[in-house]
């Protein structure tokens, strides 16, 4: 079966080559696709304060709002990558650009929490059969090792840097219009990408004709899920809560029974053997530590930079310049210094960075100045974030046999996405844990002379809360009180950013063990 597959699937790739006689052009439609999904996952940051102030969300809301795009993202990339190597990658990727758009307008025009979380779910269920697609295309795409690490090395650059702009472009938007267009941007770059997906890329699929793995797709998105909500709620239903236990529980038996079940399948959706080749899994861990870190630090920093210094959502944005330049810059360099000695010392060493650049984060005030101390660990978190990203993608797509391409697609866009998921859920729930109680102890003082129970619970939802809360005291308690409601946010993001930096460091100690040693030009098809 194995041998047949191959078979298939090389003959497959030379009818594709044939029809592809632009492959830079491809390249760049394809980075037109990557840069609209990503931008999503981090625009919406800058947004935070105002969802808080416009639609009384709380922490836990707030988090939602952020993962309800990425958890079914990350939950159905493996469906998206299946179905695409089945019916065809360009199809499908049209058809979840096409959907994307349709779902971009219903969340620019949702006016509740709960709207918003069913349009930004279904945003990111869209995505999910964009992003898999786009690097399966890539992989079949560039056959050789050097123009392949290239036009991987370009589309980690157009990631990052669509992560890095999103705050910026939401704050320019957020500061001229009302919080839906930094959704209805959408449309018209969807509608352009269409476009030229029809003019320019040409139809790829595995020719080797499978069964859709249903029941796997149910216990993958389950397993996802049940984690997620676990982390995200924890903080507010109490860690040692049934229902916490129940959920981790649920996930723990999802993944488990997941795991078998794949493991006996001809034509799994997601086949767990690629894990038995240390350098796949070393660059799959390596990418979902990569977004851990990154998307947590995102969603605390602009926070901290509205919340805390008192910028607006244009001048957070903007604030967040010298991590994109930083970015644009280094991610290129990434991709050439593991061409040439090896993914094995680039990717370590941009995990340290990253680990080294949330600790100095970690020691920062809520008087820190901007230039010096906080422009100086934006730079150093994006440089490390710049060496990691393309160097692991290369890494994963080049140890893999062709008939496993779109697999390989699949999976090392879920673990970067739920990678992500999990730094806002993980680093928001230690900041929660520890920002929630905080204030709590500030305002119980004040119980029996005005202040009411509710009161203090909602100032324990959310930063935004907190400050309302606050401004209802005489003038003459309101700075001491605001002072400690600032100290509980930086309480908060001091712990997550050390929890993050803690991560980063063991992940770097596992990649430098296990990743390979050899220039990644030298990595072939086994």
């Amino acid at each position: 079966m194995g041998q047949r597959s191959i078979l298939i699937e090389q003959r497959s790739k030379e009818d594709y080559m044939k029809n592809n006689e632009h492959p830079w052009r491809v390249l760049a439609v394809l980075c037109l696709a990557v840069l609209m999904v990503v931008i999503d996952n981090t625009i919406v940051n800058v947004a935070l304060p105002s969802l808080s102030r416009d639609l009384h969300a709380s922490n836990s809301a707030l988090q939602w709002i952020v993962d309800g795009y990425s958890l079914p993202f990350a939950a159905l990339m493996l469906a998206g990558g299946g179905l695409a190597d089945r019916l065809g990658r360009r199809l499908v990727m049209a058809a979840g650009l096409g959907s994307f758009v349709l779902f971009s307008a219903f969340a620019a025009f949702s006016h509740s929490v709960s709207t918003l979380l069913v349009a930004r779910a279904l945003m990111g269920a869209a995505a999910a059969f964009i992003f898999p697609a786009t690097l399966s295309i890539i992989t079949v795409t560039f056959s050789n090792p050097k123009q392949r690490a290239a036009a991987l090395g370009i589309w980690g650059a157009t990631a990052g840097i669509a992560i890095a702009v999103g705050p910026i472009a939401g704050g320019e938007l957020i500061t001229h219009f009302w919080y839906g267009s930094i959704f209805l941007v959408n449309l018209p770059l969807g509608l352009l990408t269409l476009l030229a997906i029809a003019l320019v890329v040409p139809e790829s699929r595995n020719m080797l004709k499978r069964r859709f793995d249903f029941v796997g797709l149910i216990l993958g998105t389950l397993g996802v899920f049940s984690l997620t909500l676990g982390i995200i709620e924890g903080p507010s239903w109490g860690w040692l809560n049934i229902g916490t236990l129940g959920v981790f529980t649920l996930a723990l038996a999802n993944f488990a029974w997941f795991v078998r079940y794949e493991g006996r399948r001809q034509d799994p959706l997601f086949e767990v053997h690629i894990f038995r080749n240390p350098a796949f899994s070393a660059g799959a861990f390596s990418i979902a530590a990569d977004f851990f870190l990154l998307f947590g630090f995102i969603f605390l920093v602009t926070q901290y930079f509205q919340l805390v210094k008192g910028y607006s959502a244009l001048s957070a944005g903007v604030r967040t310049l010298p991590f994109a330049g930083t970015v644009m810059i280094t991610t290129p360099l990434g991709a050439i210094l593991a061409s040439k000695i090896g993914a094995r010392y680039v990717v370590p060493t941009g995990l340290v960075l990253m680990s080294g650049g949330l600790y100095w984060m970690s020691q920062l005030s809520a008087g820190s100045a901007y230039f010096g101390p906080v422009v100086g660990a934006m730079i150093v978190l994006a440089t490390g974030f710049s060496l990691i990203s393309a160097p692991s993608t290369a890494v994963t797509m080049s140890v893999l046999p062709s008939h496993q391409v779109g697999a390989g697609a699949a999976v090392n866009e879920t673990t970067r996405e739920l990678g992500g998921t999990l730094g806002v859920a993980v680093l928001g729930s230690v900041f929660s844990s520890l920002f929630g109680p905080s204030v709590r102890t500030a305002l119980l003082p004040y119980l029996h002379h005005g202040l009411t129970q509710h009161a203090i619970n909602t100032a324990q939802s959310s930063m935004y809360a907190a400050s309302v809360v606050v401004s209802k005291f005489p003038a003459q308690l309101q700075p001491s009180l605001h002072h400690s409601i600032v100290m509980a946010f930086m309480n908060g993001f001091h712990r997550a950013c050390l929890v993050a930096a803690g991560v980063g460091i063991i992940v770097a100690i596992g990649g430098t063990l296990t990743l390979p040693k050899g220039p990644l030009t030298n990595v072939e098809h086994p």
